[in-house]
């Protein structure tokens, strides 16, 4: 208790949604916790009750000291005859305001709140190392939930079962290869340790292309994998390029798909499915969107070609999904990074989805906080128009629509597709978990669910720590009228999606790298390496493997231009599937819900390290609770009543595959605390609003890239020539090149060409 300053303050009112209660606020090591006895109709103005009623039982309201996202104090001198007050804004999007009639006491609950929120240091002294489970979950164990062989034999991958091409590599098993990455790694049976050993120098922190699902049907998979490091000089490697086509050729000798299609690319109907597929008698037709997606792939690998490209089994198209926006993608060739050089891979075709980075997805979120801000204090409606602005309905469409394409690419296309982003475990993450649902219905079960979280999020490597700042910020602090600074976020990085501000955006994150103080890059954590000419042989390429390390000791704080609403945005995604296909998740929305609760609640384990080395390391399952237990113990609440097990790819509505329908993308107004009216009001009306149209014709992809073509607005030249000097002139005249100024124009009003100069100033 050495840190509160005031444990007990009695005669607080507290504030929410407007409705005022007066109750008894509890400062414990963990928790805030309001008691209030509420008042009952019947009472008189004495307190009093009538005999034959039952006075009510005294109500509390707890809140986790991690989840307060922003916390102000506004004190009150005592002649202004004003209470002072502190106003709290959750992770959860619960907004309170208590009110005190002392100053004092208010400042000391204030101070209290700081110390037990941003002042640990370390993640061991949050709340799950002491929590004492209720009796139900302790018959459960949520950390057997995911056993990684176990789900690669589901998947049909084990030295023992038919062999599909594939294999469970142990180099990592010691986590000393790829300290980010899972300790097993499933590749082509025909790749050696040896050629991964060489070829993971040539992808940021030594996260290779792995496989993370293989298509139960057409033997067609999903990788994953971080950028490559192309840089100025056009860096290439053999060996991962041995990788991606041994892993484009695993289905080659699957039943039925041994023999090239007959039909070129160009004239399959993105309507029709191979024999072998599942039926689409059923299904819906696409969608002008998806037709679109289907022809500008088609156009960018074999335009005016009289030869029919390379396929291995049936596939049409194999692809490389980059998920940025390919100014931003582009622009990393500056500092050793970037993207594929088709020439080096013409068994592919690139897609670029121009999904924004963490700091776009931070302000929007902010921007929608905004429009809720005032939720403590009145119980007004938020204002429509301030939501529509923030641009979250609109990366929430786009992350489906990516998610959409590699499903189709995969479940209809017969199509291996590796995913990256930069590092590959944010976007990555979100597309990779997005797809899979969309294609195996035992990810839409409960248990499938909580599989696919532990595969794709955690033992891949997404960072829980850095992006969700568990350990809080002073930043988050402020007290009116005493305020120096508040958290000062990184200036160009706007919701607004526009080409200026994309070319904004790669400016900054490029220039970030040439700063060694400077924190707050695209997604990466650590500048050690990253500016040095790209040696696939030297110890900097193995430094730039794993994010920066600390001792034991050493104290941890949150760097709040690392932190995101990632995981957030995938459950808003999963959400929107869940309403749109209603009979096809076993969960509900409420376990959703709940879900993301307990990633900020730091009452259970689960979500508190970056990898599964630091968890092992931690040994956290000794330590803590499983968040699972909490969901496994509660089962009957979370499960979906209108669920429908069955699977028919011949009737409709039951077919394996679903797709999303990005034109009926809605708030979660479950989620925000808000009616549905409040919150989506007239949907179509709304959507237009949101930039998707009312017909949802609104594409991710912002350019398609193979050797032979490259398609889209203004797409970049693909092969910029050698040498430094030569290639930082060339990427900013690419950058400029891609629809910079066409459209809605750059804020600025500048021209490309002077966008070109100021771009080559900036890199240089």
């Amino acid at each position: 208790m050495e840190r509160t300053r005031i444990a007990k303050v009695e005669d607080v009112k507290l504030i929410r949604r407007g409705e005022q209660l007066e109750g008894t606020l509890h400062l414990t090591p963990h928790h805030l916790i309001f008691c209030h006895t509420p008042r009952t109709t019947l009472e008189d103005d004495s307190g009093s009750v009538p005999e034959n009623q039952t006075k009510a039982g005294p109500k509390e309201l707890w809140i986790t000291y991690p989840i307060i996202q922003i916390c102000t104090l506004r004190p009150s001198p005592l002649a202004s005859h004003l209470p002072s007050s502190i106003r709290l804004r959750c992770r959860d999007f619960t907004f309170v305001c208590f009110c005190f009639n002392d100053e004092k006491k208010a400042r000391d609950v204030y101070d209290s709140i700081k110390a037990w929120t941003c002042k640990l240091g370390r993640i061991e002294k949050l709340y799950a190392f002491s929590y004492q489970p209720q009796r139900l979950e302790k018959e459960v164990n949520g950390w057997n939930m995911y056993d990684a062989r176990k789900e690669w034999r589901r998947q049909g991958i084990s030295d023992k079962s038919v062999d599909k091409g594939w294999r469970i590599s142990t180099i990592n098993t010691d986590y000393g290869f790829s300290p980010t990455y899972p300790a097993l790694l499933p590749v082509p049976t025909s790749i050696s340790d040896n050629t991964l050993n060489y070829a993971g120098r040539y992808r940021s922190r030594v996260r290779l292309p792995i496989l993370t699902y293989l298509h139960p049907v057409n033997n067609c998979s999903i990788t994953r994998s971080s950028q490559p490091l192309v840089g100025v000089r056009q860096n290439r490697s053999i060996q991962d390029e041995k990788l991606l086509l041994a892993i484009f050729s695993t289905s080659h000798s699957s039943d039925g798909l041994a023999e090239p299609s007959s039909t070129p690319p160009e004239s399959h109907s993105p309507r029709s499915s191979d024999g072998d597929g599942p039926s689409l008698s059923a299904e819906p037709s696409f969608t002008d969107t998806e037709a679109l997606e289907d022809e500008m792939i088609a156009r960018g690998g074999h335009e005016d070609k009289g030869e029919k490209p390379h396929v291995y089994g049936a596939q049409q198209h194999n692809l490389i999904v980059d998920a940025r926006p390919t100014v931003n993608a582009y622009a990393m060739q500056a500092v050793g990074l970037g993207s594929e050089n088709m020439d080096n891979y013409r068994f592919a075709t690139k897609v670029y989805l121009g999904i924004d980075n963490i700091h776009v997805m931070r302000d929007s979120l902010n921007k929608v906080i905004d429009a809720l801000k005032e939720s403590d204090l009145t119980p007004l409606a938020p204002n429509r128009d301030v939501l529509a602005k923030s641009g979250w309905i609109k990366h929430i469409a786009n992350m489906l629509d990516g998610a959409g394409l590699i499903a189709r690419q995969v479940g209809l296309q017969h199509s291996h597709v590796l995913i990256h982003c930069s590092d590959g475990w944010d976007r990555t993450s979100q597309l990779s978990a997005l797809s899979q649902l969309c294609l195996d219905p035992y990810y839409r079960t409960l248990e499938g669910f909580i599989v696919l979280v532990e595969k794709d999020w955690l033992s891949f490597g997404h960072m829980f720590a850095h992006r969700s700042g568990f350990l809080s910020s002073e930043k988050w602090f402020s007290i009116e009228n005493e305020r120096i600074g508040g958290d000062s976020v990184r200036p160009g990085f706007s919701a607004d999606s526009g080409p200026g501000h994309a070319l904004e955006n790669a400016l900054l994150s490029a220039k970030g790298f040439f700063n060694k103080n400077n924190k707050s890059r695209d997604s990466l954590a650590d500048s050690d390496g990253e500016m040095q000419p790209v040696d696939m042989d030297s110890p900097s390429a193995k430094r730039m493997s794993s994010p920066n390390k600390g001792s034991s000791g050493e104290k941890h704080i949150t760097k709040v231009k690392e932190t995101s609403p990632v995981f957030h945005q995938f459950l808003d995604a999963t959400y929107q599937l869940l309403y749109q296909h209603p009979t096809r998740f076993e969960f509900n929305e409420r376990f959703l819900r709940r879900l993301l609760y307990h990633l900020y609640s730091c009452q259970y384990g689960t979500f508190l390290y970056n990898n599964d080395k630091d968890r092992k390391e931690s040994h956290v399952s000794e330590k803590t609770r499983s968040v699972w237990d909490y969901f496994l113990s509660r089962k009957e609440q979370f499960l979906n009543t209108q669920y429908d097990a069955t699977i028919d790819d011949n009737e409709r509505g039951h077919e394996r595959l679903i797709f999303p329908k990005n034109g009926e993308v809605r708030w979660w107004n479950e989620l925000f605390g808000r009616t549905d009216a409040e919150m989506n009001g007239r949907t179509a009306v709304y959507n237009h609003a949101q930039g998707i149209g009312d017909n949802g014709n609104t594409t991710v992809l912002t350019g398609v890239e193979s050797a032979e073509d490259a398609v889209g607005p203004a797409m970049a030249p693909t092969s910029p020539p050698n040498g430094f000097a030569v290639g930082i002139p060339t990427i900013a005249a690419g950058v400029a090149a891609l629809g910079i100024g066409i459209g809605r124009g750059t804020r600025s009003g500048k021209s490309p060409s002077t966008l070109r100069d100021e771009m080559e100033v900036e890199m240089q």
